[in-house]
């Protein structure tokens, strides 16, 4: 294996300390949970410096996050993921307890995992390739203004012997002028266009016909495998194409980049990458916790076991080969405001050894949330509205009355946690929202008076607070 590919399969060597610190960045508070996830991916890099005569029996250990929606407990999984780039996917556990659910098992999460980190090292192999495909791409392009053969002369080949004054008597040309004419033709087309005066002509190109055969879409694995199976035998199918030159080199530059990489190459590294460190997120579990043993309680019990297994350790058969889930680290989640921990079946609380309660946002909270994260809501509004020439200012003391809103009517309806600022600047700003393109007015200042004149019925109606989501 290559020495870029061994880079590209160990994970980034963050400290603990610097994990947080760049999840500090898009999430407030929450530093119990922040912590244990860092060290948890910490660990994973530790096991890989041990002797290999132990390596394989240090497992992660994997994370029970505990709180209400919209505290923080999926973005801290999804930025996780992304920081350490690691193939990541997010499953509701309750969809395998659903009526009629048939098709797909348990076992599906893992080969999305795979599917997610084919993706992942695909784009990391074509943009190595890049600088080679955009050559070949370049020579696709020449080929179509300068075909080997002349019968049929396009446009930009009558303007060259236009230029080379010989469009009268090219009837009466010898093989060898025309084959001399040939090279001396692209070199001619290739300087217009490593000059980028070709960009606006429209060229015909062929290629590859990438719709594939829908045979067995709806059996899940074995469907994925028998369209690759019927797919590999069905010749490959190309189309004509009538586009400009711009968009020819877009298009020719990634079908050669993928002929340039090894499939075979990809999915192996991709194995490896998703046994090392895949991260699945299984949102939810606390819906199919149950201490009864009846009537629709069984199904939850059974897809605790059907999960147990892949959280365990076992072998997943996927259409890349064989997925050890032994070192996958499992991150699941849930409000459990009905249901306990202990009401999991032992065997699969015994494989969440790190629990973390993650606190309800208060007002202090909410004000951070507003202003501080790189992608705050408000920032957000900002640059929304900027499009339209509208420079809008959230004074300080709007943002405290937007917060104790915030708070006030989690406290009085369900508690949804950040999910409430959403649909607050957006009954805030609604007004401004629908008239940006007609103002006259360009800049805004928004203080709490305004917020208050805007959210009024909602800080004083209790019942009318109940359908702010």
């Amino acid at each position: 294996m290559a020495e870029n590919d061994q880079d590209f399969l160990n994970s980034k060597e963050q400290t603990p300390r610097e994990i947080v610190a760049e999840l500090d960045k898009y999430i407030v508070g929450q530093t119990s949970a922040k912590r244990s996830v860092a060290v948890a991916l910490r660990n994973r890099w530790r096991s890989r410096q041990l002797p290999e005569k132990i390596r394989d029996d240090v497992i992660p250990k994997n994370i029970l996050m505990i709180g209400s929606t919209g505290v923080g407990k999926t973005e801290i999984a999804r930025r996780l993921a992304k920081l350490v780039k690691a193939p990541f996917i997010k499953v509701e556990a309750t969809k395998f307890t659903e009526v009629g659910y048939v098709g797909r098992d348990v076992e599906s999460i893992i080969r999305d995992l795979v599917q997610m980190a084919v993706r992942m090292v695909r784009e990391k192999k074509m943009e190595e390739v890049q600088d080679r495909a955009a050559e070949l791409a370049k020579e696709r392009i020449i080929d179509a203004f300068v075909p080997e053969s002349r019968e049929e002369k396009n446009p930009l080949m009558k303007l060259l012997e236009a230029v080379d004054g010989s469009d009268k008597k090219s009837d009466d040309q010898s093989d060898e002028e025309k084959k001399s004419k040939y090279p001396a033709g692209r070199a001619w087309v290739k300087k217009r266009l490593d000059a980028g005066e070709l960009e606006n002509e429209m060229i015909e190109i062929s290629v590859e016909d990438t719709v594939k055969p829908t045979y067995g879409s709806n059996l899940g694995s074995m469907g994925d495998n028998l369209q690759d199976m019927i797919g590999g035998l069905m010749p490959k199918r190309t189309r004509k194409r009538r586009v400009t030159v711009e968009a020819a080199r877009k298009i020719l530059q990634q079908e050669e980049a993928e002929k340039l990489i090894d499939m075979e190459d990809v999915a192996d590294i991709a194995v490896q990458l998703t046994e090392r460190n895949g991260i699945v997120f299984l949102d939810e579990i606390d819906k199919i916790a149950s201490k009864n043993s009846y009537g629709a309680d069984v199904s939850r019990e059974g897809v605790q076991r059907d999960i147990l297994p892949i959280v365990e350790g076992s072998t997943v058969m996927t259409k890349y080969g064989p997925v050890k889930t032994d070192h996958i680290l499992f991150i699941a989640a849930g409000a459990f405001s009905s249901a306990k921990p202990s009401d999991l079946i032992p065997e699969l609380q015994g494989r969440f050894p790190i629990r973390v309660e993650l606190e309800s946002l208060k007002q202090a909270d909410f004000e951070k949330i507003l202003t501080e994260p790189q992608n705050a809501l408000t920032k957000q509004y900002i640059e929304l509205l900027k499009t339209e020439g509208l420079e809008i200012d959230f004074d300080e003391s709007a943002i405290k009355r937007i917060a104790e809103l915030a708070e006030h009517v989690n406290d009085q309806a369900e508690d949804i946690g950040a999910r409430r600022l959403h649909t607050l600047l957006e009954k805030l700003l609604e007004e401004i929202s629908f008239d940006a393109p007609d103002l006259e007015e360009k800049k805004i200042s928004i203080d709490s008076e305004y917020v208050d004149q805007k959210l009024k019925d909602i800080s004083k109606d209790k019942d009318l607070s109940q359908f702010i989501l």
